[in-house]
């Protein structure tokens, strides 16, 4: 069986610029996956061809087994997606909106979790789209998706313009989601939310993927940050470690993986009083993924 998302080679042009150039990316069923990447990188390009807004020039790109392109209906019956700028129709309110999106889908809103959703996410259903802030617009989107219960959620930033108390309630309706066995692509310029949220993640550069893996798999790949507390000295000569500082008995390095066990050795030779061994975080791998 196929991965609910599946992206060979995929290439778009524009003019002459080339937006993809031969980007791969699979989603596994079940997961949330985080799509990172620093702004022109081709995330949005990606997911409008996922969506099937747009014909590509080169490579294969699948949801369910579809092409977006030639079965994008049939897709979208399965899948809800959120944008980071959401515009809604000014003249209904916010809970008309949610309901005329939940109709499309052939949904009675009565029967979905919309009213539940409407009080976690402290939302006036009442008001006119026109009045609504940049957060609240988000949140009638977001309401409207996780109301669907659909086997795919495609979220582009889709905290974008929530205070610090709402993504926290994003969070929470994304794991439980997660519970179910809904699979999730998740763009983020947030990265300590896909930090929290992602099983595993791809970061792509220019059109290209740079990175691919769980967080485990790319951190073992990276260097982590140790801080100790001696009595004695260390050797000079230390193996795969770097920016070695003592002061004091204090010690803080950054230490390749093959290079740790030999620096445990150290230590313990040097009478090791205390230890902290911190992996690198997401944003270190991102920003080294980019650099490099």
């Amino acid at each position: 069986m196929s991965n609910p998302i599946e992206v060979h080679g995929l290439v778009k042009t524009f003019g002459r610029a080339r937006a993809l150039d031969g980007l791969d990316l699979e989603v596994a069923a079940g997961e949330v996956h985080g799509f990172l990447g620093p702004n022109g990188a081709g995330k949005s390009t990606t997911i409008r061809a996922l969506l099937g807004l747009m014909r590509t020039d080169g490579g294969t790109v699948s949801v369910h087994g579809l092409d977006p392109w030639a079965d994008a209906v049939a897709i979208h019956r399965r899948l809800a997606y959120v944008p980071g700028d959401v515009a809604i129709w000014p003249n209904l309110s916010g809970g008309e909106a949610i309901d005329t999106l939940l109709r499309m889908r052939g949904l009675d809103p009565k029967a979905t979790d919309r009213d539940a959703l409407l009080e976690r996410f402290d939302l006036d259903p009442t008001k006119k789209g026109r009045t609504y802030s940049k957060g609240n617009r988000q949140k009638v989107a977001l309401v409207a998706a996780f109301a669907t219960q659909v086997e795919l959620l495609v979220l582009d930033e889709p905290t974008s313009g929530l205070d610090p108390l709402m993504e926290r309630v994003f969070n929470e309706c994304l794991a439980e989601h997660k519970a179910q066995g809904t699979t999730v692509l998740l763009s983020s310029h947030i990265l300590s939310e896909v930090e929290r949220l992602a099983d595993r993640v791809t970061i792509i550069r220019q059109g290209r993927t740079v990175e691919n893996g769980t967080l485990a798999e790319l951190r073992h790949l990276r260097r982590n940050h140790v801080r100790a507390q001696i009595t004695g000295a260390l050797p000079a000569d230390l193996t795969g470690v770097h920016d070695l500082q003592v002061t004091d008995g204090a010690v803080t390095c950054a230490v390749d993986p093959d290079g740790l066990p030999g620096l445990l050795r150290a230590l313990d030779a040097a009478g090791v009083e205390s230890l902290t061994c911190t992996p690198p975080s997401l944003e270190e791998l991102f920003l080294d993924a980019y650099r490099n």
